[in-house]
């Protein structure tokens, strides 16, 4: 089993990863869908989690209707931050201290408006943030991950991708990372990975002459698939 990388860089899904927005997320999206006519079946029948709002827009309404309904629910969502909901995940804030700020991004399927807003909720301001503004196809593709190596100036090999999401594990694998499964939004057996752990409080990382060293820590449950 996998449980030591050595990496140059460390690459990190935000929502799901490092904080959780899901009562937000819920409430955000109830209300948009009873604006824009979405029935409860309909709207359930859509994968929300890892993908961008205009992804998921376009599956539930018109094309005409699209852009406008795009803008609509990133207006909601950023409004519903300060309500609460949005929460750091376990081992977030210890995992990342430390860290070189050139030496981790958050890639994120989210907007950048929007991903800025729920990490500043849970006092997170990375120097690198890959959002939905900055790419052309989203995960599963590998364009985004690639893009956050590029913007570190670290071989992708080099980079070590932590995700909750499967479609997000297939972006990292496919930019040729190794990646790192939390099973905070699916059962391990969901998730194909080097490594699968419970959250980042599993984990450890230190900072070496040759980079940084992301090791399981003793006695923390995780597997291999």
């Amino acid at each position: 089993m996998t449980t030591t990388f050595h990496a140059e860089a460390l690459l990190f899904d935000n929502d799901g990863t490092l904080l959780s927005s899901l009562e937000s997320v819920t409430r955000s999206w109830t209300l948009w869908a009873h604006e824009h006519g979405v029935s409860r079946e309909r709207f359930a029948a859509v994968e929300l989690h890892g993908r961008p709002a205009a992804e998921i827009v376009a599956d539930l309404l018109p094309v005409p209707r699209v852009p406008a309904a795009v803008a609509r629910i990133e207006e909601i969502e950023v409004e519903d931050v300060p309500r609460g909901g949005v929460t750091p995940l376990p081992g977030t804030r210890d995992f990342l201290h430390g860290l070189p700020a050139d030496r981790w991004a958050v890639v994120t399927s989210a907007s950048r408006r929007l991903a800025e807003a729920r990490l500043a909720r849970v006092g997170l301001t990375p120097a690198t943030l890959i959002a939905a503004d900055d790419i052309t196809r989203g995960k599963p593709d590998p364009e985004p991950y690639l893009l956050a190596a590029k913007a570190l100036g670290v071989d992708p090999a080099r980079c070590v991708v932590f995700e909750d999401a499967p479609a997000g594990l297939r972006s990292g694998r496919a930019a040729g990372m190794r990646t790192v499964a939390l099973a905070t939004t699916h059962q391990p057996h969901e998730l194909e990975a080097d490594l699968v752990v419970p959250d980042l409080s599993a984990l450890s990382a230190q900072v070496t002459p040759d980079g940084i060293v992301v090791s399981l820590r003793a006695g923390n449950g995780a597997n291999r698939p």
